[in-house]
């Protein structure tokens, strides 16, 4: 596949970030280097940055909703979409958001636990509840605050409590999930995928090995199983896998697992080979991708799953520029493209 037209459409972008992910994800120019620095100035000036930060008062504290994981549209989720578009790191405006999203995930009840036999005694405690041995927690939370926090150079000693967390409520089989019945005993993708990145871009930054660690036992959840198939089947896990999206926020596609494989190092492992292949024939006849459905509604008002901008919304048959970026990112560090 020759990408370079494709590449040249998102060079000349009117959004910043597109041609910052196309420049450092797809072409790996070096973020340090002085061009990519201003391009992430005028990433920050962007109309969709301005639109996304809207709602902070004048000491930066956002406000929206009754807490930061507002969806789609509180501070977690706008840090969380920053992390993503090529942000400059450390901006000291954003750590009133910082300090929102902190104490909101390090609050006094993640760290009060309970046995529970039954799912309705699960949801009766006061805590995070242990059922059958497993600590029944949302993790993508905690671990897409922790990523978010980490790539936006805003990370401080509290990260660490994040990933003590992580490390504490991650399962035997190296994933985690949230839900509360006994019979549940194996890891979500939805809720593993963020707490895997979240450590092992912590453990990047922090020289952590038994941060890694973890995030390798947890990138075991989604590569026995080749990303979207099930173990025992060999039919694909779940429909809504095989769609394209952006942005994903907790949920999953195949894009979004092997994205995450890219960035943590392990996108050449050979479980990955049927997703990329998957990947390569969704490609359109123009050279790009489609996101082929949307999770949000675009709203000013704050409504829950709605978000404060337009990602490119969403045709089988058109190209998303954000979809396109992330699928020429995967494929070129798989080495199936050449530029």
């Amino acid at each position: 596949m020759n990408a370079n037209r494709v590449v040249g459409t998102l060079l000349r972008s009117r959004e910043p970030s597109i041609r910052w992910k196309a420049r450092v994800l797809v072409l790996g120019e070096d973020p340090a280097a002085n061009q990519i620095r201003e391009l992430e100035k005028g990433v920050q000036r962007s109309e969709r940055v301005q639109a996304l930060l809207a709602r902070r008062d004048a000491h930066g504290v956002f406000q929206a909703g009754r807490d930061p994981y507002t969806k789609w549209q509180g501070a977690h989720w706008v840090l969380a979409s920053l992390a993503d578009m090529g942000y400059p790191k450390g901006d000291p405006s954003l750590f009133a958001m910082r300090d929102q999203i902190l104490d909101h995930w390090l609050g006094e009840r993640y760290f009060r636990e309970f046995d529970a036999k039954t799912a309705a005694a699960a949801y009766r405690g006061r805590g995070v509840p242990r059922v059958e041995g497993r600590y029944r927690r949302c993790a993508s939370q905690q671990g897409n605050a922790l990523y978010a926090l980490v790539k936006l150079g805003l990370g401080d000693g509290r990260a660490e409590a994040l990933v003590e967390r992580l490390l504490h409520w991650q399962w035997p089989d190296g994933g985690w999930h949230c839900d509360r019945r006994p019979r549940a005993d194996t890891s979500s993708f939805e809720e593993s995928r963020h707490a895997m990145l979240g450590l092992a871009l912590y453990a990047e930054h922090a020289g952590a090995p038994v941060a890694r660690k973890a995030a390798v036992r947890a990138a075991e959840v989604f590569l026995s199983r080749q990303l979207f198939v099930g173990r025992h089947s060999g039919n694909p896990m779940n429909e809504d896998y095989l769609r394209l999206h952006y942005p994903l926020y907790f949920y999953y596609d195949v894009l979004g697992g092997l994205k995450a494989m890219a960035e943590i190092g392990l996108i050449h492992d050979p479980r990955c080979r049927k997703a990329l292949d998957f990947l390569e024939d969704k490609q359109l006849p123009d050279g790009g991708w489609p996101a082929e459905a949307r999770l949000y509604k675009v709203s000013s008002r704050l409504e829950t799953r709605a978000d404060s901008v337009d990602w490119g919304g969403t045709a089988k048959t058109r190209m998303n520029e954000w979809v396109t970026a992330d699928a020429l990112y995967v494929l070129r560090a798989a080495g199936r493209v050449a530029i």
